[in-house]
């Protein structure tokens, strides 16, 4: 017979037909199956090649779209003027450079400045080393006031707070929401009313008002201990903790606000009624700490009939 022209014979070997399989006596198929993916791991290796391929073409064409990155320019381009524009802003009310002195701090400060908060009796040297143009970094001196005390002191009132109220059965986010906010806004109506009594009374001072928020924040330890003194032992241990802790707050304020608003009579010419104010003015600070501690913390405690 003749072969046409431009016919090629393959070899024998690539003409042989692969084995049907064996169908136990059934019926044959009228077509090989060929849904089965043979190799598992080829078949996986392939899906996962496939997977590469298609996510990398997706990535460049994210990456190499204008409108993509014009959008990632736009919005950095954003984040940096609103950091520029908050950082001016904060400038211009709080001094950045001057409040980063009051968390200067190191483990052997905190330490210290704890034990000097609930045992301040055996302390003799109260003055504070103060330097005209900036404080000095509290880790030099225990007597400086700092605010990184304050603030943990706060957070962690809140969480001890926490767990009383759901020891109680009556905890909710809101609940706590609520006790945050009372607490926070204490403080700050307290520094308000302290500020404008040092302006009412023209008292001519160094102490700022970063100052007042840090002496004024230092009851937050106090009132950790007092809520844990009434956890443990009940109503018994909370009385307890609040008299020593309100002795203690007591005591170490009315020694450092002495130094910092009482000025010395061969120093400053000013009258003994003046005197006599600012002596009320540092004793009326002093108290005040001990009512606040009892109030933000008596409803926590359960009273025992």
């Amino acid at each position: 017979m003749d072969i046409p022209s431009g016919y090629v014979r393959q070899p024998a070997e690539q003409r042989r037909r692969q084995p049907r399989p064996d169908y136990g006596g059934g019926p044959t198929p009228l077509f090989d199956d060929t849904s089965s993916p043979g190799d598992p791991a080829t078949f996986q290796n392939q899906q996962q090649g496939q997977g590469q391929f298609y996510g990398g073409m997706a990535g460049q064409q994210i990456l190499s779209d204008p409108m993509a990155n014009m959008a990632m320019q736009y919005g950095s381009s954003l984040a940096t003027q609103g950091k520029d524009v908050m950082e001016k802003h904060i400038d211009r009310f709080i001094s950045i450079s001057k409040l980063k002195y009051y968390f200067a701090v190191d483990t052997t400060y905190v330490g210290k400045k704890l034990m000097l908060l609930l045992f301040p009796y055996m302390h003799s040297n109260w003055s504070i080393r103060y330097n005209k143009e900036e404080p000095v970094a509290p880790r030099y001196e225990i007597n400086a006031p700092d605010l990184y005390i304050p603030v943990m002191a706060f957070v962690t009132y809140i969480l001890v707070a926490g767990y009383c109220l759901g020891t109680q059965n009556s905890f909710s986010p809101e609940l706590l929401g609520m006790q945050a906010s009372s607490a926070l806004v204490w403080l700050i109506l307290e520094i308000v009313v302290i500020t404008m009594a040092l302006y009412i009374m023209s008292v001519a001072t160094d102490i700022k008002t970063f100052d007042l928020l840090a002496f004024c924040g230092y009851k937050y330890v106090g009132m950790i201990g007092v809520l844990l003194g009434g956890m443990l032992f009940g109503s018994m241990g909370y009385y307890l903790a609040l008299a020593w802790c309100s002795a203690s707050m007591f005591f170490f304020l009315l020694r450092t606000l002495r130094l910092v608003i009482l000025p010395d009579a061969s120093h400053d010419m000013v009258s003994s009624g003046g005197n006599k104010g600012r002596t009320y003015l540092v004793l009326a600070i002093a108290v005040l700490q001990p009512l606040f501690m009892c109030w933000l913390t008596r409803h926590l405690i359960p009273s025992q009939n």
